[in-house]
């Protein structure tokens, strides 16, 4: 497994810690990374994930509920909406990533850690998402026209 999905990992167990034991992002990513052993070499990527994150909840909130139709975020499950947030904050505000990268990482995340339908809801939350920011022009269209 790569180092990066490593560290999205990392990120998702520390914004699930979050949700529960709400306190200062730095505080708590070195919390997790001391209890859980985590790689030195998968850190800073991370701990990027994590700070944009917490600094951006509001506006990726904002984007899940538009996009999740007939879904509050409220009745999400607290892993698919953390996973939701991370993808969106990749294909919002890293553009070194296509937007498939990290959709795709999502998704299979979901599968991993989630419930048996988390896989296709966070895809379908996620590819609405994406396709909106394209016709808005926030974003450009992957190159094979695919999200």
């Amino acid at each position: 497994m790569g180092k990066r999905r490593k560290a999205r990992e990392l990120a998702i167990q520390v914004h699930f810690h979050l949700e529960f034991n709400p306190g200062d992002p730095k505080e708590e990513f070195d919390l997790i990374c001391e209890n859980f052993n985590s790689r030195d070499s998968i850190r800073p990527f991370s701990e990027k994930l994590v700070t944009g994150v917490c600094e951006k909840k509001e506006e990726l909130d904002r984007l899940i509920i538009r996009a999740s139709k007939n879904w509050r975020l409220d009745r999400m499950s607290l892993l698919d909406k953390c996973i939701l947030r991370l993808a969106a904050f990749e294909i919002l505000f890293m553009e070194d990533i296509p937007p498939k990268v990290s959709i795709d990482e999502a998704v299979e995340m979901g599968k991993k850690f989630g419930g048996k339908d988390s896989g296709s809801f966070i895809n379908g939350v996620l590819d609405n998402i994406y396709l909106t920011l394209v016709q808005e022009g926030r974003l450009k269209e992957d190159e094979d026209g695919q999200s």
